[in-house]
């Protein structure tokens, strides 16, 4: 029998670190009200680093607590079976139970590198205890229907101005309440007339404020009759101005998706036990996984989790296989999808294909970036996982050959299993290319000046996407172009843009070759049109609305912008949805 006091120890270790975590990551949270009050957006970016970098720090002091204690016997099964033993019942009862225990499993698999899962050391899907069935304070208050709606959202906005005293209040007071409440009525009216009873029951509120960028946002729900109505209110402050203004109103599931969107930043919400957060959220975005939320929040390691256990489930309810992705073959990355998870899988190839010159390590330098810069609305999150296992009939054979074939380093058979020590996932959208094939004119020719939208957006966040082929661009289920093929990104002031030279004779200008050097970070804009690879109707398009991108002084203003440490505003919603300020 394995000593139990080792254990006990152990598993005493592991939830200290556990709660230090989580303080830490509570506290650089809590600075976002301060850093939104003061306009210190350089300095909320900082916070966005530094907590990204948190899990992992934690993780590693905890596992040297262990080795320390463990010393030789570090690797004994039967010792850390026991010590999660011990972890859950020390655990047990206490908030964030599912977080804590996806920090356990972060440590033990770091020490036994477990392909697939292993019960008996760590917390699966069958054992976890339902973080529903502790007993948390309300995370929401219940704001009763008024006289009139106009009342309704005055009573709101008044919740969170610093001369009400709430403890999450905004900082900096609104600069026209009653202005910005009768706009927000107008519309809550006009939606509750069609999708409810006509009459607002009550509203629920989330007492924290949801930070993100330049922005605050307010998050409840509307009760009318049966109908559960999502009431998102952005908040930002008045340009060259004093004081806040609401800055439009968000009615919709599909709308308040794309504030909690898998491109977006992760929010700063002070949320001490997050899952009553996201199950009031999931009836707001019924469609949205559990797992995208925890992430939306910033537990992304939690949320990888989440994501992995909805995969074990789908994989054993339905007799699906791994199939090839939709869309062109890259020269990286070979990438494979679930036809009905939306999630695709990508393994970085061994080798290759010419003419990229690209390394493994600077692939996944790449995908680090992604992972901690903000990603404006236009990049897909990643999420990177290690040494899963699947059933060797759950891929389709020609799949499975490719694998073995270019990706030889990273997948292999053990028995009748899979072994992948290495891949990432991304939320799947249709590739643009496919896209465009699909659609009528109207269509195709929105998404194209999207995509150029798209390109500007990454600019304006110091991203350059380096290969532009549209077949590295797709559109999400709410029609926004995204980038997501990342391993030729790079910052902008990385890049040198340059203006074509001219050719200075009829030598020159017959070369199938450059005639002049080309450095390995030069951009010529001109020949971005080239490369898109529209058709010669859409390629006008493109040009008609963004012809400057084909110029080098865009670019090099960017450059500059970025130079001058100017944040822009990209907003989760169209420009239109906003409010004109007078």
């Amino acid at each position: 029998m394995t000593d139990p006091h080792p254990a006990a120890e152990a598993a005493q270790r592991i939830s200290e670190r556990f709660e230090a975590y989580h303080a830490q990551f509570q506290e650089i949270t809590a600075r976002a009200a301060d850093r939104f009050a003061r306009r210190a957006w350089r300095e909320g970016t900082e916070d966005d680093r530094e907590r990204l970098a948190l899990y992992e720090r934690h993780v590693q002091q905890a596992l040297r607590r262990v080795r320390e204690l463990f010393g030789s016997g570090v690797n004994d099964h039967d010792r850390w079976a026991a010590t999660r033993n011990a972890y859950a019942d020390l655990r047990c009862g206490q908030a964030n139970i599912e977080l804590a225990e996806t920090f356990y499993n972060s440590i033990t698999r770091r020490v036994f590198s477990t392909v697939g899962v292993d019960p008996l050391i760590e917390f699966v899907a069958d054992g976890l205890t339902a973080p529903e069935s502790m007993e948390a304070e309300p995370c929401f208050r219940v704001v009763p229907s008024q006289v009139s709606t106009a009342d309704l959202i005055v009573s709101i906005l008044r919740h969170y101005d610093p001369s009400a005293g709430s403890g999450q209040a905004l900082g900096v007071p609104f600069a026209d309440l009653e202005r910005d409440a009768a706009r927000v009525a107008e519309h809550v009216e006009a939606c509750v007339k069609a999708t409810g009873t006509g009459t607002i029951d009550r509203v629920e509120m989330l007492e924290p404020v949801f930070y993100r960028n330049k922005g605050a946002y307010l998050i409840g729900r509307i009760r009318s009759g049966e109908a559960v109505i999502p009431l998102v209110l952005p908040i930002l402050h008045v340009p060259d101005g004093e004081g806040l203004h609401v800055d439009t109103v968000l009615l919709t599931p599909n709308a308040t998706s794309m504030v909690f969107s898998f491109t977006r930043s992760y929010f700063h919400v002070l949320a001490p036990e997050p899952w009553a957060l996201v199950r009031f959220l999931k009836t707001l975005m019924p469609l949205k996984r559990v797992a995208e939320l925890y992430i939306s929040l910033g537990f992304t390691k939690h949320g990888k989790t989440e994501l992995y256990r909805d995969l074990c489930a789908f994989l054993g309810r339905t007799d699906e296989r791994f199939a090839f992705a939709p869309g062109t073959k890259g020269m990286v990355m070979t990438v494979f999808t679930l036809p009905g998870f939306d999630v695709v899988f990508k393994i970085i190839k061994d080798r290759f294909d010419p003419p990229k010159q690209t390394t493994r390590h600077e692939v996944m330098k790449k995908y680090r970036f992604v992972m901690l810069h903000d990603r404006v609305g236009r990049l897909a999150d990643v999420q990177a996982y290690e040494h899963l296992q699947f059933p060797r009939d759950r891929f389709v054979p020609a799949v499975l050959d490719e694998l073995l074939r270019v990706a030889a380093q990273t997948v292999h058979l053990d028995g009748e299993s899979v072994v992948i020590d290495h891949l990432y996932t991304e939320r799947r959208v249709t590739p643009l290319n496919i896209h465009l094939s699909q659609v009528g004119r109207d269509e195709a020719e929105d998404a194209v000046i999207d995509c150029g939208d798209a390109i500007k957006d990454l600019a304006a966040a110091d991203i350059f996407p380096g290969d532009m082929l549209i077949k590295n661009f797709g559109v999400t289920r709410h029609g926004r172009v995204i980038f997501y093929d990342y391993d030729e990104l790079g910052l902008l002031s990385e890049f040198n843009f340059r203006t074509l030279p001219k050719p200075r004779d009829e030598f020159e200008m017959m070369s199938a070759d450059a005639w002049f050097y080309v450095a390995p970070n030069d951009v010529f804009p001109e020949e971005i049109g080239k490369f898109l690879g529209l058709t010669r109707a859409l390629n006008a398009v493109f040009h008609e609305h963004h012809g400057d991108l084909l110029d080098p002084t865009f670019w090099r203003r960017m450059q500059a912008q970025q130079r001058a440490d100017e944040l822009v505003d990209i907003f989760p919603y169209r420009q239109s949805k906003r409010f004109v300020l007078e």
